[in-house]
């Protein structure tokens, strides 16, 4: 169970990556054609500011996550993941009512199966 917990949270956090990427570098060129239908393509220009922000929340997310595979105590290594993931679940859930319910299955449903995972493996030690 470790190792899935230890690889779903790495997916997650490449997820984050993938976000801040793209919110913060390629706003204008992939971020129009990934979020095509949540915003009209006048105002990704108008809000290339906005998204960098986001963007750099998103880096904070997968930061915290790929903290957790430095961190060599175990106690403070769960801890910092279980904090980091329900971050995630939170941010998701918040985009879901704000803005697009695909936001929770896309950027949610990982994290909350990472959680899972990691709290299953936690249980067994």
């Amino acid at each position: 169970m470790q190792l899935l917990a230890t690889i779903l949270t790495a997916l997650v956090a490449i997820e984050h990556l993938y976000i801040l990427y793209i919110e913060m570098f390629a706003w204008d060129t992939l971020g129009a054609k990934v979020f095509k239908d949540a915003l009209p393509q006048d105002l990704f220009p108008k809000t290339k500011g906005l998204a960098a922000n986001q963007g750099l929340y998103n880096g904070f997310l997968s930061a915290g996550l790929g903290w957790t595979f430095l961190i060599a105590e175990a106690e403070w290594a769960f801890n910092i993941r279980v904090f980091f993931l329900c971050l995630v679940i939170v941010a998701a859930t918040f985009g879901a009512v704000r803005s697009s319910r695909n936001i929770l299955l896309k950027q949610g449903l990982p994290a909350i199966f990472a959680l899972i995972a990691t709290l299953v493996d936690y249980m067994q030690r």
